[in-house]
């Protein structure tokens, strides 16, 4: 860790869980800050839209695609569900793990119903799981729909969360989404900016958060807010439904470099790919946001066959 990131250890860490602290910030980000997260939770989300389908790669009908990318290729953590890892980690135990702990899926629409998606598994259940198996169970995630009418109990659950979570020394990113009934425009830079300060409210590590978008001004400029909103909380962008490779390599570039992220979520971009090229697809990503690589030097190594 750099000299400022140990002086900025939470304090809600207790002395006993600084070490295991500091060696999940190393193991996911290689000391830099910078978290490449392989998002693997839309078998809830989304259920089976992302994983069958036109434009998807047969390999990515089943979940073990998600863990064979995830040890084949280069990530900073692979997130998912507490049963996908109960059901596959001991095939892929030295995966850096992030144990999404609530999920919900896109059935119930805002029109319906404003979201709501509460704990379906507790930090004491994925420390007791941590501890009996030694899977490296680095950090847990939780989703927090602010403008929901129940954004209060959720705020709640990821507050109690990250205190949990700091006090047995693992990691925490926050998914903070504007949506519900009061939310005109989940894209709006300012509305962002705010979820990211929420975040920072509540003491989390990370925030992954979508690009702002407002038109005539490119995403990565508007971006700019949030990372300040956000403070010490650093701010990592979802990756959203997959586009072209190389437009999406230079987004990213662009967020980190001109936005100030501090890394990237992403699943559909990796995932819906068949193994080889999702693994170099990781290893481009990885390039560009943990190791400094240019737009032309990840592009290599996606392209390379």
């Amino acid at each position: 860790m750099t000299a400022e990131d140990v002086f900025s250890i939470p304090l809600d860490v207790p002395f006993a869980a600084v070490d295991t602290f500091i060696a999940n910030y190393q193991r996911v980000t290689r000391g830099t800050g910078r978290l490449m997260l392989f998002a693997g939770d839309q078998k809830v989300e989304h259920l089976n839209d992302d994983f069958f389908g036109d434009g998807i790669h047969e390999d990515d009908s089943s979940p073990l695609h998600l863990f064979r990318i995830a040890s084949e290729g280069k990530v900073g953590v692979f997130a998912t569900q507490y049963g996908l890892v109960v059901r596959y980690g001991m095939d892929f135990p030295d995966i850096p793990y992030l144990v999404k702990l609530n999920s919900k899926t896109h059935l119930v629409k805002t029109q319906q119903k404003d979201p709501y998606s509460p704990l379906l598994v507790s930090v004491q259940d994925v420390v007791d799981l941590r501890d009996r198996t030694g899977l490296a169970i680095a950090a847990v995630g939780y989703t927090i729909y602010i403008g929901s009418e129940y954004e209060s109990e959720m705020m709640r659950e990821a507050q109690q969360v990250i205190l949990d979570a700091h006090k047995n020394g693992m990691l925490v990113v926050l998914w903070i989404y504007p949506r519900g009934a009061a939310v005109k425009d989940e894209k709006d830079p300012h509305l962002i900016a705010g979820a990211a300060g929420v975040a920072a409210a509540l003491g989390a590590d990370y925030v992954k958060v979508n690009a702002p978008k407002k038109e005539g001004t490119p995403s990565s400029e508007l971006l700019k807010e949030a990372v300040l909103a956000a403070g010490r909380t650093k701010v990592v962008c979802a990756g959203g439904s997959s586009i072209d490779e190389k437009k999406f390599i230079q987004e990213l570039y662009d967020q980190i470099h001109t936005g100030g992220a501090s890394g990237n979520a992403t699943g559909r971009n990796i995932h819906q790919k068949g193994l080889a090229a999702a693994v170099r697809f990781t290893e481009a990503i990885y390039a560009i946001t943990v190791e400094g690589a240019t737009v032309d030097e990840a592009w290599k190594i996606y392209s390379a066959e």
